[in-house]
């Protein structure tokens, strides 16, 4: 017992900030990010011993991700959302553009579909192969492939992407 702690410990230790990327590309927000990480590795703890024998148990743990945040996207009511506080001194340069573009990004990727999303973030943030990416998703590579492909091409259709792209907007 106190092995399989101590290597879920590592386990959680070395992949912690790779999966607590994923979460706020999936979620676009911090705290639901960081819940979402650690209702996976909840998920995770009781099952360890059999996870850590298999090949990948990150690609578990991103399964269980996946599955978790596709439940919580199926309920409806979103509640109420806590307004940012603004710092008290002014961040270092052009502090306006960069929200404009991360608001920008944010509302282009919440417009792809819950799939869409999903391999975006498995395929281009987390580099993962399409293997991977048809492995936690329980799909084929080819679906990974095309679903990734209507991503990109959603996303260029955007005309604040196309921009930081140097693109078109098509």
């Amino acid at each position: 017992m106190k092995a399989d702690a101590d290597d879920f410990a590592g386990f959680v230790e070395a992949r912690e900030r790779a999966l607590q990327r994923m979460a706020w590309l999936l979620t676009g927000d911090w705290a639901l990010a960081e819940d979402l990480v650690q209702t996976a590795l909840a998920k995770t703890w009781p099952r360890w011993a059999r996870v850590s024998a298999r090949d990948d148990p990150e690609i578990y743990v991103r399964k269980v991700m996946l599955n978790t945040w596709s439940t919580w996207r199926r309920r409806r009511w979103r509640g109420e959302e806590a307004s940012v506080t603004l710092p008290e001194h002014p961040a270092p340069g052009d502090l306006a553009s960069e929200v404009a573009e991360r608001v920008a990004i944010g509302q282009a990727l919440g417009r792809l579909t819950d799939r869409q999303r999903a391999v975006l973030v498995l395929r281009v943030f987390d580099d993962l192969s399409e293997a991977q990416v048809a492995s936690v998703l329980n799909c084929a590579a080819g679906t990974v492939k095309s679903t990734l492909s209507q991503a990109l091409a959603k996303l260029r259709s955007e005309p604040v992407i196309a921009d930081l792209m140097g693109l078109e907007a098509r």
